[in-house]
């Protein structure tokens, strides 16, 4: 059975010239940035792909987890999170940067008299960091690759081989994220300051990673869920689903980021107690408190509610709210490292610099069209799917439920 042919929705080319205006200004003032404070520049810049690059990853988790569980609310929003996965190109190139500025980056690079960083030597170095980063894309491209072939396969109608093989492949590669997302944070993140270790920062990046991806593709659902094919699809209950699943990352969020000070506090080594000295002085207290507020006490609070859940419009703009707040959270968590390490850091202020916010938004901006693009490739639904076709045949009348 053939799958109806669904226009484009007009949002999608607001979406996509937008993304582009915004991508080449920019990337022009990053290039501006580069020529004035090179420094600067691969410091914001390596903060700004690693929150993009997360947004990318992020939704090749949330796939894979739909197809283990199964359910409508991983349905409607399958092709949203799919075209994330097909970034993933585009963030291996967007890499180059952070590769041809690994020596402004990361103090390991020259080790000098440091005794620990000479020790380290064998495992961050830059040729051994480079090629661990070409296994993370090698991974989590071919996981994409299989993932949105298969998918696209059903678009013919059910096949319970295709099916299970999507289940076989997301069980594994599920472990396969789990240990590249955390290889990659320690390589490209904690090892800004490389005196200092943490045995759950790679679960940060996971659960932030996730978080970062639905908060996006709930404000995408909003935002494009008026015109077809997902106007004819999309129930409450589904954007219930969506609604509950940000409140359970949230609270994840809370959960392992709570966990990682009060072992780090109470334990009061002279090796990790650092990393929150630093962050709890100089004006970072305050953005800690921002992160306790912005980023869990009020979206938690309003998350409570049945009929906000219920509400695409209302969830949408809290979800919009909970991405802009994982730049803050991000920034807390690598910042301070990308202007000192280690005890000379400790005391160093909040300064934001200008390229921390264009760098961010040029490579926004420049993901956003190629994600456009690759929504633009195939149905807007996976229409081989029973249930999407269920809800395209059921009455009008029956599509407010």
């Amino acid at each position: 059975m053939s799958s109806p042919p669904f226009p484009v929705p007009t949002r999608i080319d607001r979406l996509q010239q937008i993304a582009l205006g915004v991508g080449l200004l920019g990337g022009l003032a990053c290039l501006v940035g580069l020529a004035l404070d090179p420094h600067q520049f691969f410091r914001s810049y390596l903060f700004a792909y690693l929150f993009w690059a997360g947004v990318a990853v992020g939704c090749l988790s949330i796939v894979m987890i739909h197809h283990l569980s199964g359910g409508l609310w991983g349905l409607v929003i399958r092709r949203l999170l799919e075209a994330g996965t097909r970034t993933l190109l585009v963030v291996a190139l967007l890499f180059i940067p952070v590769a041809l500025g690994v020596g402004r980056l990361y103090p390991w690079v020259h080790p000098g008299e440091d005794k620990l960083l000479q020790y380290k030597a064998v495992y961050l170095n830059v040729p051994f960091f480079l090629g661990r980063a070409a296994l993370y894309f090698a991974a989590w491209l071919t996981l994409a690759h299989f993932l949105n072939k298969w998918s696209r396969q059903l678009d013919g109608g059910e096949d319970p081989e295709v099916s299970r093989r999507l289940q076989g492949l997301s069980g594994g590669g599920l472990i396969v994220l789990g240990l590249t997302i955390t290889f990659s944070s320690v390589d490209w993140a904690m090892s800004l300051a490389p005196h200092w270790f943490s045995t759950i920062y790679g679960m940060l990046f996971m659960v932030g990673q996730v978080l970062s991806a639905m908060a996006l593709v709930i404000v995408l659902l909003a935002f494009l869920g008026a015109e077809r094919p997902l106007s004819d699809v999309v129930r409450p209950g589904h954007v219930h689903d969506l609604g509950k699943l940000l409140l359970a990352f949230v609270m994840l969020w809370a959960y392992v980021n709570f966990s990682q000070f009060l072992i780090t506090w109470s334990g009061n080594l002279a090796e990790e107690a650092p990393f929150y000295i630093h962050r709890l002085q100089g004006g970072w207290q305050w953005v800690a408190l921002a992160l306790v507020v912005f980023h869990f006490a009020l979206p938690f609070l309003l998350l409570l509610s049945r009929d906000l859940k219920r509400d695409a419009r209302l969830l949408g703009l809290l979800a919009a709210g909970v991405f802009v707040v994982r730049l803050l959270d991000l920034y807390w968590l690598v910042a301070p490292d990308l202007t000192g390490h280690g005890h000379e850091a400790v005391g160093l202020g909040v300064a934001v610099h200008w390229l921390d916010v264009a760098a961010p938004v040029g490579l926004g901006g420049i993901w956003l069209f190629f994600f456009a693009q690759a929504l633009r490739d195939r149905p807007l639904l996976p229409v081989g799917e029973p249930e999407i076709r269920a809800l395209l045949e059921a009455p009008a009348g029956g599509r407010s439920r």
